[in-house]
């Protein structure tokens, strides 16, 4: 039944990251953390740091493809990514470790919050509006610093806050979504090396594990994350998505209320 739900949650999760753009992360997190609760061999106080390692190992694969297919269509902005990138490797870095440090119940009450805070946005429709331009390097760095830090913290990709500030800074929504999925890319690999580093001399953590890292989980659910990621981008084009939107904001925020309250 765990591999079988592990498999069911690639399937979801790829599905909505091609229909609506969002990294699965948002999804992986709250499922890996109920399945983890009946596990015999993870501890409960390390609970979250391996649903959040291990949701960030998944993203080292599955943006990888979508990577591939924006920079195909020439959308990726990569100078944007380079200037982000010095921030996001720091960033990812230190979210880790504030990670390691922090109980793994407060762990859940960040994630819960960040989570109600995304369904707001995509049931309201919250869209900054695009007045200016990038800032200088400071700036940018400054930016994939806060970027990188909240998405280690939290085990996502990062597209919930690089597009939006993209848009703000008159970047077109296809750029910025293409390049915000680039940018994904240095937060997983980086989030996933920092969480083993931190977690390795972890006490009590499960067999097939390095740190905080999961392997049984993230071979279960990596397959059908490639599988069907392309599907959901396919039907984003024949499916009314401002209505899915809605519904998965609703998703969310029974997500969020969820684990706030226990």
């Amino acid at each position: 039944m765990e591999i079988l739900s592990l498999l069911l949650l690639g399937i979801f999760a790829g599905l909505l990251a091609g229909l609506l753009g969002v990294g699965g992360g948002l999804i992986i997190v709250p499922v890996l953390a109920w399945l983890f609760q009946a596990h015999p061999d993870i501890p409960a106080n390390s609970l979250m740091q391996i649903a959040i390692g291990t949701s960030l190992a998944t993203i080292v694969l599955t943006s990888t493809s979508s990577i591939l297919a924006h920079h195909r269509h020439g959308a990726v902005l990569w100078p944007i990514v380079k200037q982000l990138t010095p921030g996001i490797i720091i960033g990812t870095a230190l979210g880790a470790w504030v990670a390691d440090t922090l109980p793994s119940d407060t762990l859940k009450v960040i994630f819960s919050i960040f989570v109600l805070l995304i369904a707001a946005q995509l049931g309201f429709g919250v869209q900054p509006s695009p007045h200016r331009t990038l800032p200088n390097w400071l700036g940018m760095s400054l930016t994939g610093l806060v970027i990188g830090k909240i998405s280690a913290l939290i085990g996502i990709g990062g597209g919930s806050m690089t597009v939006p500030f993209l848009v703000w800074c008159n970047i077109s929504i296809r750029n910025a979504i293409a390049t915000s999925a680039a940018c994904g890319f240095p937060i997983a690999v980086f989030g996933t090396l920092s969480f083993i580093v931190t977690g390795w001399d972890v006490n009590g953590l499960p067999k097939w594990s390095s740190g905080y890292i999961y392997w049984p989980a993230f071979l279960a659910i990596v397959p059908t994350t490639l599988l069907f990621a392309p599907l959901g981008a396919k039907l984003a084009h024949t499916v009314p998505v401002n209505v899915l939107k809605k519904f998965f904001a609703l998703f969310l925020a029974v997500i969020g209320v969820k684990m706030l309250i226990g």
